[in-house]
């Protein structure tokens, strides 16, 4: 353990004689959905940056328990001709992979007409993408403020693990048009 911190110290020293190149951030808006969702961007040029996005969520729609996570890669096109990288208004393209697991449960009666408790489940997987449009601000040259906003499209196919079939699940937040959005704080190194 005395290792590891004396090795993120140095980490931080090392980061705060240079530049910096690197924001760790989560989005906090996310709690609102019961999602953890953390970032890594990293400076690629003066005016461009890769960011690499991760959530893991459990929380439900109706009677339908989700949990799973999303891998989403996202280049940034900084437009500020005064500020480098990782600073002000940008552009951001990115794709999304999300990998669920669908979860129900109700009542229904068997052959007798005597009640049971039935449980379907079913994975659903996605891949897409968008653009979005945000501001990030860098304040002491260690924290940052992310916000961003922008359209997004997801396709995909749910699989039915056990259960009826997969007519039981709504889907509808996870697939098709939406808006990817978020705040995000950070600490740049």
């Amino acid at each position: 353990m005395k290792k590891l911190l004396f090795s993120m110290g140095l980490l931080l020293a090392a980061g705060s004689a240079s530049a910096q190149d690197n924001v760790i951030k989560v989005n906090i808006l996310s709690p609102i959905v019961k999602t953890g969702s953390f970032f890594f961007e990293h400076k690629l040029s003066s005016s461009s940056s890769l960011e690499l996005g991760g959530l893991f969520t459990s929380w439900n729609i109706g009677d339908t328990d989700i949990t799973g996570f999303a891998i989403t890669p996202e280049y940034r096109f900084y437009l500020s001709s005064s500020k480098e990288a990782m600073e002000g208004f940008y552009v951001g393209p990115f794709v999304r992979y999300q990998n669920l697991t669908l979860k129900t449960t109700y009542d229904s009666f068997n052959n007798n007409g005597n009640p049971v408790s039935q449980t379907d489940e079913a994975s659903l997987n996605t891949f897409g993408g968008g653009v979005v449009v945000g501001h990030q601000w860098i304040f002491k040259q260690r924290f940052s403020l992310d916000t961003f906003l922008g359209p997004s499209y997801n396709g995909g196919s749910i699989t039915a693990k056990s259960g009826n079939d997969t007519d039981t699940f709504d889907a509808g937040a996870f697939q098709g048009f939406g808006i990817r959005t978020g705040i995000t704080f950070g600490i740049a190194f």
